[in-house]
C-alpha cells in the first residue's frame, strides 16, 4: 500500500499536514509561460516559434478550493498505473465530493493511503494502480475515511 507523508513547504516531508494552500503563503500567483497550445516534438526538433508568451497563475488553475487544498508526497509504487510515482507530490482537495472512479486519499485506522476508489453495489473497495498491491476491501468494525479527492500530480526531475 502507498502511504502518503505530509509534505511541508519548509523542508523534507516530516509527517506534519500542511494546514491549507493559503496559509502557506502560496496563495500569491505563481505566473509562469502559457505554452499549452504549443506542441513540442519529443522525436525530432522543430524550427522554434517567435510568439507572444501570456502568463497563467498556476494556482487559479490547479486550485479551485483553497482553504481545502492540501499537497501530500506519495511514497510507494502501487499507483503507478495512473501515473503516480514514489516521490510525486499530490494535490488533494477535500471540498470535492469523491465518486468512484477517482483517485483519492483514504485514511484507514489512521494511516494515508492513496488508491482508486470503487464503490459497487454499496460496498467500496480502494483499487492499486499497479496489479502486484493488493486492493483494499474495508473489513467490519476497520474505520475508513475519504480524506479528499487527488486533483493534480506533480512530478520533480533534478534539474
Amino acid at each position: 500500500m502507498a502511504l502518503a507523508s505530509a509534505y511541508t513547504s519548509s523542508s523534507a516531508p516530516d509527517n506534519r499536514l500542511l494546514p491549507s494552500v493559503g496559509a502557506t503563503g502560496l496563495d500569491t500567483p505563481v505566473l509562469i509561460g502559457d505554452l499549452r497550445d504549443v506542441s513540442v516534438q519529443a522525436g525530432f526538433t522543430s524550427p522554434a516559434e517567435d510568439m507572444l508568451v501570456k502568463r497563467v497563475d498556476l494556482m487559479a488553475e490547479l486550485i479551485k478550493h483553497p482553504q481545502a487544498s492540501y499537497l501530500l508526497r506519495v511514497r510507494g509504487e502501487s499507483m503507478r498505473g495512473v501515473g503516480i510515482f514514489d516521490g510525486d507530490v499530490v494535490l488533494v482537495d477535500k471540498a470535492i465530493r469523491p465518486r468512484s472512479g477517482q483517485v483519492v486519499i483514504a485514511v484507514i485506522d489512521g494511516e494515508f493511503t492513496c488508491k482508486v476508489l470503487q464503490m459497487l453495489a454499496g460496498r467500496m473497495k480502494l483499487k492499486a494502480a499497479n496489479p502486484t498491491y493488493p486492493d483494499i476491501v474495508p473489513k467490519d468494525g476497520q474505520t475508513v475515511e475519504i480524506w479528499g479527492v487527488v486533483v493534480a500530480s506533480i512530478k520533480q526531475f533534478p534539474a
